[in-house]
């Protein structure tokens, strides 16, 4: 299976003020990674870092086995896809517009898009369940529609790697199921953020836990997310079941952590 994302001792900044070191992950093909931590502890710095929109200060980050800062803005608009919390986009675009833009790496200079490129669009819109919003304008969507037709526009980009900052804000639980399902059948290397525990568990097949500036566990979530590290890291008690002997924990939290 090839490796799709690895970094090597990878540290992370917001300019002169470091958020994260000494990160080493690797996301197979086809396979998703989840990361998780409270607020504040580096995963959207570290996706913009994956996704070459920050500098790198230290360690490398490999893309299909290419040095991420040696790759040119084309090469890497082919090869990775990044969906953020919050992205501008012009005022006037409809929907179907929006997600034309993931197609322009693949675009020749000067072409206008054709019957292959609309059914592009189509397929991702359909993807997404928002087929019905094509014409509709862009601002005029809900901010969980609106959330659906970038996730669409990442997936008409046709890369080999998607990463995604909290994918299902906004959305109610049926579509958060849905976009997560759709992530997991697309065959592509993904690397999302997630607040609900729950939901990294149920689909994801690695989780790298972010705390106080490090990586602090990675690997499976039933061997990571004990209650032990989950009271260390968020600072709740928890009780982990394991419903008609799941092997995919669920998470029912109890309560913060009592000071002594």
């Amino acid at each position: 299976m090839n490796t799709m994302l690895a970094t090597q001792n990878l540290g992370c900044a917001l300019g002169k003020y470091p958020i994260l070191n000494g990160v080493d992950l690797e996301v197979p093909e086809g396979e998703m990674m989840v990361l998780v931590g409270p607020n504040g502890t580096g995963k959207s710095t570290l996706l913009r870092t994956l996704a070459g929109l920050l500098p790198i200060p230290s360690g490398r980050v490999l893309v299909a086995g290419r040095d991420l800062v040696k790759l040119s803005p084309l090469e890497r608009a082919r090869t990775l896809a990044m969906v953020g919390q919050q992205e501008e986009t012009p005022a006037d675009l409809r929907v179907a517009e929006v997600v034309t833009l993931g197609l322009l790496p693949h675009r020749p200079p000067w072409s206008g898009g054709g019957r292959k490129e609309r059914n592009a669009v189509a397929e991702a819109l359909e993807q997404v369940s928002m087929t019905a919003y094509a014409n509709r304008g862009f601002h005029q969507l809900s901010g969980g529609e609106q959330r659906r037709v970038l996730l669409a526009r990442g997936l008409a980009q046709r890369t080999e790697l998607l990463l995604l900052d909290e994918p299902t804000n906004h959305l109610d639980i049926s579509h958060q199921l849905d976009i997560l399902k759709t992530l997991r059948e697309t065959g592509l290397g993904v690397v999302v953020a997630l607040h609900d525990l729950n939901l990294a568990t149920t689909f994801c097949d690695e989780v790298l836990v972010l705390h106080k500036g490090r990586a602090v566990c990675l690997g499976r979530p039933a061997d990571v997310l004990t209650e032990d590290l989950i009271r260390e890291v968020y600072g709740v008690e928890v009780r982990i079941l394991h419903p008609d002997g799941d092997e995919t924990p669920l998470f029912q939290f109890l309560r913060p952590v009592t000071q002594t």
